[in-house]
């Protein structure tokens, strides 16, 4: 994962002029105006969540959520009710892995982990599981957009894979304002657009898949209320689409409710 460092820069200009000495405080250049656009949202529904889950990955269809969790020996594959939240399947995966990303393709469900070099196919119905497979970069977040899975390894690169073989069909780097983006997460395919967490921050970018150019920020600062913070409570995490209903929901790493919201234009 990537440290925080917090950069303080600062410089000083001496100028002579005549006989006078004058120190001049010289500020940073302020950065310039993006090009992207940044969007705000609007909360249209909230429901509960097991804030116990250390979310990784999300999915939703036909009325359940289908959610990835991570850390050693609490990582877990579940199916859970979109508006009562309860669980309604679970598979607990070995204590060496740290789950990540999931999505749903077809009749199956693919899971990445983090540092274990594999991803894991299973069954939707039954959660048995299919096959794995090999993923030799870390494993952060996945979607499926109709054709290949897409997977992301907290870089500014995404990885399109054949969804039969698991190989690398094409990959994209994801830029703003020409410059890449990294630390992109949990991945959902949204409207022929791609939108990802971008680790350790409250923003998700839009990203088209053709070229990997982000086409819009969404900025969801502020979703949670501080009173529903818990003592493992983490960032924002997870994005899951119903296409059949136009609906988006997001979470994050324990946090006690999914919200549905509306991305709005400022």
């Amino acid at each position: 994962m990537v440290l925080k460092v917090n950069r303080l820069r600062t410089a000083w200009t001496i100028c002579l002029a005549g006989a006078s000495l004058l120190f001049v405080s010289s500020c940073d250049k302020a950065p310039e105006r993006s090009a992207v656009p940044a969007y705000g949202y609007r909360v249209v529904g909230a429901y509960p969540h097991d804030q116990s889950a250390w979310t990784q990955g999300l999915a939703y269809e036909a009325g359940f959520l289908y959610e990835g969790t991570g850390l050693f020996g609490r990582s877990t594959l579940r199916k859970t009710g979109l508006t009562g939240g309860q669980t309604v399947q679970m598979l607990e995966l070995a204590e060496e892995h740290f789950g990540e990303g999931v999505t749903v393709f077809g009749d199956h469900i693919a899971q990445l982990t983090w540092r274990s070099h594999l991803g894991f196919v299973y069954d939707k119905e039954s959660f048995r599981l299919l096959r794995a497979f090999d993923w030799p970069r870390e494993g952060w977040g996945m979607t499926y957009d109709g054709e290949n899975l897409i997977v992301s390894d907290g870089t500014s690169i995404l990885y399109f894979l054949d969804p039969q073989m698991f190989t690398v069909v094409r990959t994209v780097t994801v830029t703003a304002d020409g410059e890449p983006l990294d630390r992109l997460n949990e991945l959902e395919f949204v409207r022929g657009r791609i939108y990802a967490n971008i680790w350790e921050t409250d923003r998700i970018a839009i990203i088209d898949p053709a070229d990997g150019r982000v086409a819009a920020f969404a900025d969801l600062a502020g979703l949670l209320n501080p009173d529903d913070y818990g003592p493992e409570t983490d960032v924002l995490n997870g994005i899951a689409y119903d296409a059949a209903g136009d609906r988006l929901f997001v979470t994050g790493k324990c946090w006690p409710k999914v919200f549905e919201i509306r991305i709005v234009e400022r």
